[in-house]
């Protein structure tokens, strides 16, 4: 019998559109956000913000799509799992549709900006491409971001090391090799990088549910129980005096121009 190999599967093969349903209270209380200067850059040189329609493609509870809200931007939310849109919160310049990458249901044209938040590794990439390019206006712009865990800081590293452990060999966090597929695609130009350091601030609560957020660490079971015991070590010798820890995130954001046709 033939066995997955986590370390070559395509990610958007593995049940992407539910694989978080129970995962959507720890993630709407535990996912770290975004640096304000990522949210600027990927805004500067576009019209002023309140003049825009972004659609945010896998956005899950709707962390950066609030983001984008907070700056004037009207957001079309496209998010297939119903139990992250229900647990998202509202926000006025923010509407959640049910939609996925590859067949979003928006108009073709309608949008002067597409963003996918820490998503675009579980989206089929050549159909997600074709259709960011299709809803985008033309010259429209598209910002694939990821927060890459820093394994250059020593708690970040350690958290990585414990929660890779227990997430059955799955690529929970290797990123980088995901946008490749931008790289070569004959629908976008002028693709450039932008990295962003953001330190998350974590007491042991918030540590424990950041790495059950993750759709790859078992919810109970042997696995759950060392997990969390590795956390409770972990966090013991590195929180401060205010009972912090520090996720070091290497925030990274891709942006491209679609091709006229």
């Amino acid at each position: 019998m033939s066995q997955t190999n986590p370390e070559t599967t395509p990610l958007y093969t593995l049940n992407p559109l539910t694989r978080f349903s129970d995962r959507a209270a720890d993630y709407v209380n535990y996912r770290p956000s975004y640096p304000a200067a990522a949210i600027d850059i990927i805004l500067e040189g576009l019209a002023p913000p309140t003049q825009l329609l972004a659609a945010d493609i896998g956005a899950g509870t709707g962390i950066s799509s609030r983001l984008l809200g907070k700056k004037g931007v009207s957001v079309i939310a496209v998010e297939p799992n119903a139990a992250m849109r229900e647990a998202a919160q509202s926000h006025p310049k923010v509407e959640f549709r049910d939609g996925t990458a590859e067949v979003t249901n928006l108009p073709d044209a309608s949008v002067d900006l597409v963003t996918s938040f820490q998503a675009f590794h579980w989206f089929n990439p050549e159909p997600t491409l074709q259709e960011f390019h299709r809803i985008l206006k033309p010259s429209g712009r598209l910002a694939v971001v990821w927060n890459n865990r820093d394994r250059e800081d020593t708690f970040t590293a350690e958290y990585t090391r414990i929660v890779r452990a227990a997430s059955n060999g799955e690529r929970v966090d290797e990123r980088m090799k995901f946008v490749e597929p931008l790289l070569v695609s004959p629908h976008f130009v002028n693709l450039r990088e932008y990295i962003f350091v953001y330190r998350q601030e974590l007491d042991l609560t918030g540590l424990i549910g950041r790495s059950m957020s993750y759709s790859s660490v078992p919810r109970s079971g042997p696995m759950q129980q060392q997990l969390v015991a590795g956390l409770r070590d972990l966090y013991q010798r590195f929180a401060n005096e205010r009972g912090f820890v520090y996720i070091v995130h290497s925030t990274s954001v891709h942006i491209a121009e679609a091709i006229e046709n």
